[in-house]
């Protein structure tokens, strides 16, 4: 397996590029089988979660030709509207296949989904919805199996905010009969991305990146040629990443709207945070960092998927700061490895006290998901002595695209081992 290794203590400089959300594309490549014909996805980023999202897709039957920032897909020949475990067990995005199988086939067989180990993340909510849809619902031997000759038009209450719950019903929906009403939906910007999409196809779709959303379902619906919004994720982690390191960095194709509650708290922490041009720029001098709370909540609130990221930048702020985890019940899986750098911090259930001001040091530490693979790379950027080797970056690879060399470009001493074991 691969590593990442830095060598830190070098402050930030220079220019980069934002790649297109991974968050947004995987639906939008779900998509894809509501329709026939060929669609085309640009600004895809080179991710393992786009490969895995592409093979599923052709193990269902679909042409799929993915060049990086283009993807293809086709109709294909036969599509097989099941989806094993083999290939969902890779990524919990895979379920979002079940909603537009069962609503184009009238049947689906979708493997119980995998994917980080950050929490149990049910699919409860989608199965409730399908249900409301027409749908009739079992599980058997870890496969959910679904099946329903004509979705129809409903009212669906989320019990709570759910993104690929949310997505999900939207394309059911979008083949229903009739109109569809979901209530407590997520507001995240990858579901309004996925609204312009099935609008592009015939779908009429409105109120996506707001609690409640409204679906006209199509008796069909078309293919689509759509280029995939900016990944705010990973804008942000740069965003943190320029912060803790120090330094002067533009961010280019940053969506600065969608980060609001990052980039308030990095200017509460004494970061320089703004717009200038087509990018964000951000900009820390000598001065020391300020101690501040944050608390996970889904957008706009600030997101547990910066979460780690942000810990490590409260490792070096001066006094005490109180991050608050309400999202996922296993998120604090970094806190260990940075430890091991040298971090001072206390986990009490959902709430982690990060004592700040204590230098970092270089050591091998191993990534156990996404978001902390990020967090590990940016704390040996700012390790004050020593080297650090990050193991199993394969998490860092689902949803980073060459962060390595993205780092470099900023005068960052990153590279990228091949084949090591951990």
């Amino acid at each position: 397996m691969d590593s990442i290794r830095i060598r830190g203590g070098k402050p930030l400089s220079g220019k980069i590029r934002i790649s297109g959300a991974k968050n947004a594309a995987l639906p939008i490549l779900c998509a894809t089988l509501l329709s026939d014909g060929e669609s085309l996805l640009r600004n895809v980023p080179a991710l393992r979660d786009i490969d895995t999202t592409s093979a599923l897709l052709r193990f269902l039957g679909r042409d799929v030709e993915v060049a990086p920032p283009l993807v293809r897909v086709g109709a294909g020949d036969n599509v097989r509207p099941e989806a094993p475990y083999e290939l969902v067990k890779q990524m919990r995005a895979s379920v979002m296949v079940l909603g537009p199988l069962l609503a184009r086939f009238g049947r689906a067989k979708v493997s119980l989904p995998g994917g980080c180990q950050i929490g149990t993340r049910p699919v409860d909510q989608h199965l409730k919805g399908l249900e409301a849809l027409g749908a009739t619902i079992r599980l058997s031997r870890g496969y959910i199996v679904a099946e329903c000759k004509r979705l129809r038009g409903a009212e669906v209450v989320f019990d709570l905010p759910t993104v690929t719950g949310t997505e999900n019903l939207m394309m059911a929906a979008a083949l229903a009969k009739g109109r569809t009403t979901l209530v407590n939906c997520a507001r995240e910007p990858e579901v309004e991305e996925l609204g312009r999409v099935l609008n592009k196809m015939g779908a009429r779709v409105s109120g996506a990146g707001t609690d409640v959303i409204h679906i006209e379902g199509a008796d069909e619906l078309e293919p689509f040629d759509h280029a995939i919004i900016s990944d705010r994720i990973e804008a942000g982690t740069y965003m943190v990443a320029a912060a803790a390191a120090g330094g002067d960095v533009l961010i280019e194709n940053a969506p600065l709207e969608d980060l609001e509650a990052v980039a308030a708290k990095l200017r509460q922490a004494g970061v320089e945070v703004g717009r200038e041009g087509d990018c964000v720029r951000v900009r820390r001098d000598g001065r020391p960092l300020r101690a501040v709370d944050i608390t996970t909540a889904p957008h706009p609130g600030f997101p547990t998927d910066m979460q780690a990221q942000f810990m490590v930048l409260m490792c070096l702020a001066q006094g005490t700061s109180r991050i608050v985890e309400t999202i996922f019940e296993n998120r604090f899986m970094h806190v260990p490895e940075l430890s091991r750098m040298g971090a001072h911090i206390d986990v009490d259930g959902h709430t982690a006290h990060v004592h700040g001001g204590a230098p970092l040091s270089g050591a091998t530490v191993m990534a156990t998901d996404l978001r902390a693979s990020a967090s590990l790379v940016i704390a040996g950027l700012v390790a004050t002595e020593g080297e650090t080797e990050v193991l199993r970056v394969y998490h860092l690879d689902r949803g980073y695209e060459f962060m390595e060399r993205k780092l470099a470009q900023l005068g960052a001493d990153t590279v990228r081992v091949e084949g090591r074991a951990g």
